[in-house]
Protein backbone atom coordinates (compact mmCIF):
# COMPACT_ATOMS: atom_id res chain seq x y z
CA UNK A 1 0.00 0.00 0.00
CA UNK A 2 2.27 3.03 0.34
CA UNK A 3 1.70 6.66 0.97
CA UNK A 4 -0.19 8.37 -1.83
CA UNK A 5 -0.07 11.99 -0.58
CA UNK A 6 2.13 13.91 1.82
CA UNK A 7 -0.83 14.59 4.12
CA UNK A 8 -0.75 10.88 5.02
CA UNK A 9 2.79 11.12 6.43
CA UNK A 10 2.65 11.04 10.24
CA UNK A 11 5.57 13.48 10.54
CA UNK A 12 3.69 15.99 8.36
CA UNK A 13 0.54 15.56 10.46
CA UNK A 14 2.50 16.15 13.66
CA UNK A 15 4.25 19.17 12.18
CA UNK A 16 0.85 20.58 11.23
CA UNK A 17 -0.34 20.12 14.83
CA UNK A 18 2.86 21.79 16.07
CA UNK A 19 2.36 24.71 13.70
CA UNK A 20 -1.23 25.24 14.82
CA UNK A 21 -0.13 25.11 18.47
CA UNK A 22 2.64 27.64 17.88
CA UNK A 23 0.26 30.01 16.13
CA UNK A 24 -2.16 29.73 19.07
CA UNK A 25 0.48 30.17 21.76
CA UNK A 26 2.23 33.15 20.16
CA UNK A 27 -0.76 34.93 18.59
CA UNK A 28 -0.67 37.76 21.17
CA UNK A 29 3.12 37.92 21.55
CA UNK A 30 4.25 41.52 21.10
CA UNK A 31 7.77 40.52 20.09
CA UNK A 32 6.76 40.45 16.43
CA UNK A 33 10.17 39.47 15.10
CA UNK A 34 10.40 36.44 17.40
CA UNK A 35 6.78 35.46 16.78
CA UNK A 36 7.18 35.62 13.02
CA UNK A 37 10.46 33.70 13.10
CA UNK A 38 9.11 30.83 15.20
CA UNK A 39 5.94 30.64 13.10
CA UNK A 40 7.94 30.55 9.87
CA UNK A 41 10.20 27.84 11.29
CA UNK A 42 7.20 25.67 12.15
CA UNK A 43 5.67 26.13 8.70
CA UNK A 44 9.05 25.33 7.15
CA UNK A 45 8.95 21.82 8.64
CA UNK A 46 5.62 21.09 6.96
CA UNK A 47 6.75 22.62 3.67
CA UNK A 48 9.99 20.63 3.52
CA UNK A 49 8.22 17.33 4.16
CA UNK A 50 5.65 18.12 1.47
CA UNK A 51 8.20 19.35 -1.06
CA UNK A 52 10.46 16.36 -0.52
CA UNK A 53 7.58 13.95 -0.98
CA UNK A 54 6.56 15.62 -4.23
CA UNK A 55 10.06 15.12 -5.66
CA UNK A 56 9.25 11.41 -6.15
CA UNK A 57 12.69 10.16 -5.25
CA UNK A 58 13.93 8.64 -2.02
CA UNK A 59 17.25 10.47 -2.14
CA UNK A 60 15.62 13.88 -2.64
CA UNK A 61 12.92 13.08 -0.08
CA UNK A 62 15.59 12.14 2.44
CA UNK A 63 17.41 15.42 1.81
CA UNK A 64 14.24 17.43 2.48
CA UNK A 65 13.51 15.42 5.63
CA UNK A 66 17.02 16.23 6.82
CA UNK A 67 16.40 19.91 6.14
CA UNK A 68 13.05 19.76 7.98
CA UNK A 69 14.74 18.20 11.00
CA UNK A 70 17.91 20.29 11.14
CA UNK A 71 17.09 23.74 9.75
CA UNK A 72 17.78 26.33 12.40
CA UNK A 73 19.46 23.84 14.72
CA UNK A 74 23.00 24.96 15.46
Amino acid sequence: MGIKKFEDIVAWQKSKDLTLSIYRVYKNNKDYGFRDQIQRAAVSIMNNIAEGFERNGNKEFGRFLYIAKHRGVK
